[in-house]
């Protein structure tokens, strides 16, 4: 009996494998430097093509969807099949399942073994991020010790995981991934402090002028300019 996970999974395989264009694969591939080769599926064919499969592969449980997005992320041979996988993790029919605070390490799977900004980015912000808002305690003792590991992906998605939050930013614990990461010198980690730090500058400005000025120090050019990118007056990021 073929379970309904492996069942949507086969039918997004499916799906993808029908709309490819291999003539794109090659360039989609060089762009994102992806060891793991495209099919040639930009992401508004593949939307439209996986839109009805995961109407027509509707999960009952939280169980079928957790293994869904397992056995397409893990399974993939081709970069969209992990793409599907984030969107399977995401829509709005799970909500109830992907954001119990239990889900977190699920999401620290896709970071870790996803390494790179796309799957990063992506499951930062929209999975973990919710998952934090709605169970703040406890996910966000788990975050604090992300933005001290040992691996780069999970100090970014600590780092950026609240953008869009605005004024429901955690500013402190903003601050405490920031602050854990500023002297670094990878491009990503100081990439995403400014990227975080502007995007909250949307929300208080004030608030992010006074961080960078009490860190002017320790963050790195790229991140200085980036967090006051937008901000009046930029002579801070001048500086170092």
């Amino acid at each position: 009996m073929v379970t309904a996970d492996a069942a949507l999974a086969d039918a997004v395989r499916t799906a993808l494998r029908e709309v490819a264009d291999p003539a794109a694969a090659e360039p989609m591939r060089a762009y994102m430097k992806s060891e793991m080769p495209f099919l040639g599926v930009p992401k508004p064919v593949r939307t439209a093509a996986l839109k009805p499969v995961f109407a027509a592969h509707r999960l009952d449980d939280g169980d079928s969807w957790r293994a869904a997005v397992l056995r397409l992320w893990d399974g993939a041979q081709f970069r969209e099949e992990r793409y599907a996988a984030v969107t399977l993790a995401q829509l709005e029919p799970y909500a109830a399942f992907a954001t119990r605070p239990g889900t977190l390490d699920l999401y620290d799977h896709l970071v870790v073994t996803g390494a790179w900004w796309d799957h990063v980015d992506e499951v930062a912000i929209r999975s973990v991020g919710p998952v934090l808002r709605l169970h703040h305690d406890t996910v966000a003792r788990a975050i604090r010790r992300w933005a001290r590991d040992a691996d780069r992906w999970r100090r970014r998605a600590a780092v950026i995981c609240q953008i869009g939050a605005k004024a429901r930013t955690d500013t402190a614990l903003l601050a405490e991934a920031v602050e854990a990461n500023a002297a670094d010198k990878d491009f990503f980690l100081r990439k995403g402090i400014g990227w975080a730090l502007r995007e909250y500058a949307k929300t208080d400005p004030g608030w992010v002028r006074a961080f960078v000025a009490a860190h002017e120090a320790e963050l790195s050019p790229l991140s200085r300019r980036e967090a006051l990118r937008n901000i009046d007056p930029p002579s801070i990021v001048t500086r170092g």
